[in-house]
């Protein structure tokens, strides 16, 4: 059974792993008064990736959690859209980085007003000197451990939206808070799953409206070549919070902007 603390009561444990070492995961859920964004899709990422972790969480209890949250936040919003925010930890307990048996997880529940979205003529991206190293073993996992994404998101200066991390191997891998979709002549790509540090659930929710729509979308690595080519239709930025966003310039280039993933996909899906 999860112990569970709201931000604003102030009693969150100070001996929780999650403060000590990232030992944890998180998930920021946009809602619209009480009606939230892919909220289906953030319950099963964060059991999946708990389980992944061997955190043991019961989905039903996170359900449960999470209704409450709603119902605590939601009068503080009127209709107005906001942020929830669930920190999971492995709990408090364990001498240095070997936890306790049968430790209880660490539940912390927040709140925040919602980010200004991006304008739909499209968004100022550069690419990151910070590069961008994903274990496998943890790979597509929001875990409390971004301290890459902190470093590269300095970068973010005179009216960047957001810069573009690369792995050793010079792939673009994604954004310090986006995953990343390129439009070419040959259908949409998108970084392969086991690439990625962050698999998005607008990622997903994305790649299922693609193909339900019948485009042809591929995993796999995409180079600075593939998004700069005259074959390069757009690119595209997708966040859980922010949507599907078209990027307007990369590295002072211009690209080419129709919005046309927003058109398919709905920029601000509402699928609970």
């Amino acid at each position: 059974m999860i112990a569970l603390y709201w931000a604003e009561d102030g009693r969150f444990p100070p001996g929780d792993r999650g403060l000590a070492y990232g030992d944890g995961l998180f998930e920021t859920i946009r809602v619209d008064g009480g009606s939230a964004h892919l909220k289906a899709y953030h319950l099963d990422r964060m059991t999946r990736d708990a389980a992944r972790l061997h955190i043991p969480v019961n989905r039903s209890e996170l359900e449960h959690i999470f209704h409450q949250a709603v119902e605590r936040y939601s009068v503080h919003y009127s209709v107005d859209s906001w942020i929830l925010k669930l920190t999971l930890t492995r709990g408090s307990g364990g001498r240095g980085y070997r936890p306790s048996p049968n430790m209880k997880p660490n539940l912390l529940v927040s709140h925040a007003a919602m980010p200004p979205l991006a304008p739909a003529s499209g968004v100022a991206v550069d690419f990151s000197r910070v590069p961008l190293t994903v274990n496998p073993l943890l790979a597509g996992i929001k875990s409390l451990n971004r301290i890459e994404q902190v470093m590269a998101a300095s970068e973010l200066q005179d009216g960047l939206f957001e810069v573009l991390m690369a792995n050793p191997a010079g792939h673009i891998v994604e954004g310090t808070r986006t995953n990343l979709f390129i439009e070419t002549d040959d259908g949409w790509r998108t970084p392969s799953p086991d690439s990625v540090a962050v698999r998005g659930v607008m990622r997903r929710y994305v790649i299922e409206r693609l193909r339900a729509n019948a485009e042809e979308v591929h995993e796999a690595p995409i180079l600075l070549d593939d998004m700069l080519a005259s074959s390069c239709r757009g690119v595209y930025l997708t966040n859980s919070v922010l949507g599907v966003v078209s990027v307007r310039t990369l590295a002072g280039q211009d690209l080419p902007v129709t919005g046309r993933l927003a058109t398919i996909c709905g920029s601000t899906p509402k699928t609970e």
